[in-house]
């Protein structure tokens, strides 16, 4: 960098690396984050398309495949672009470089690609064919309150990943941390995972969790029914107590009477999550502490970067 930077102030340095950071996108294929963003988002919606948004346990697994999608993207934005360059942020910081400016660059450059990915997402997840929900919480327009939501998680998850690009020494260390940050996220996401004491408490710290509430929120999960119950059920038709087969009747009279979206919506009753609960301060508070997550993890970066001159890794 010129030493015509070290009279520059931080807002004109914020503009000099985020056009760097433009031209990188352009010329040195950072471009390739958004197709690679729409081949997975393919991926998870072929898989869990079909149920997402219409039983619990579809919108349960389908959302929580969103929330993986979202993390995985925000990640994968930022594990190497500062420590692929430390060398240099190292010299250009002596020559005048205020660390504010580049993290700030970084910010922007970063919220502008997480833009994009979470409208492929939505725009994949429209293609599929996906049944949305038509109520929006918040905005009162679904496809409005789920971009931010989407957005929101894949923001936070890319500052989560920008702060340990800040912090490791090279791009090695950063891919082998990648997925152990993704396995935290996803075990302790609370979701899938039924977890009890100390275990639940970290739940609190992380992305996937608030993520998590936020699209189950945005789904209505706990108006949905619960097929769980019935396919086990219907597992035991063939069962044979001296000749009497109380399963077989139960489930004969359901169909028979036309019953069984009732049974099913029933036992949906049963199965409701209080955090899930269809509610505008429910989507507020996850947005709040996403929001949260992507300063603290911000503001880490630039904790982390301060005394990079004089570093000697």
């Amino acid at each position: 960098m010129s030493k015509q930077v070290r009279y520059r102030g931080r807002l004109s340095q914020i503009g000099i690396y985020l056009g760097k950071l433009l031209r990188m996108f352009i010329y040195q294929n950072d471009w390739k984050v958004l197709p690679m963003s729409a081949v997975i988002a393919g991926a998870v919606t072929f898989a869990v398309g079909n149920n997402i948004f219409k039983t619990q346990e579809g919108t349960l697994s389908g959302c929580f495949s969103l929330v993986c999608v979202c993390i995985w993207n925000g990640f994968f934005n930022s594990i190497q672009v500062v420590c692929r360059e430390r060398a240099i942020i190292k010299r250009e910081h002596r020559a005048g470089m205020h660390i504010t400016s580049y993290i700030a660059a970084h910010m922007i450059y970063q919220m502008m690609l997480c833009i994009l990915q979470t409208a492929i997402l939505i725009f994949i997840c429209s293609v599929a064919k996906m049944k949305f929900p038509e109520q929006g919480l918040v905005t009162g327009n679904f496809f409005l309150d789920l971009g931010i939501s989407m957005f929101l998680i894949t923001y936070a998850a890319d500052m989560m990943s920008l702060a340990i690009s800040s912090l490791v020494r090279n791009t090695t260390t950063a891919m082998t941390l990648m997925p152990f940050m993704m396995m935290f996220q996803l075990v302790f996401s609370g979701g899938l995972i039924h977890l009890e004491g100390a275990a639940a408490h970290l739940t609190k710290f992380t992305i996937a969790k608030w993520g998590l509430e936020n699209l189950c929120a945005l789904g209505n999960f706990n108006s949905q029914p619960m097929v769980t119950l019935w396919n086990t059920i219907w597992k035991f038709r063939a069962m044979n107590i001296e000749g009497y087969e109380p399963v077989k009747e139960f489930t004969d009279m359901i169909l028979r009477e036309n019953r069984l979206n009732e049974f099913l919506q029933e036992s949906g009753s049963y199965t409701q999550v209080a955090a899930y609960a269809f509610e505008p301060s429910t989507v507020l508070n996850c947005w709040k502490y996403l929001i949260l997550f992507a300063m603290i993890f911000a503001a880490a970066a630039v904790l982390l970067l301060q005394n990079v001159d004089r570093d000697k890794r």
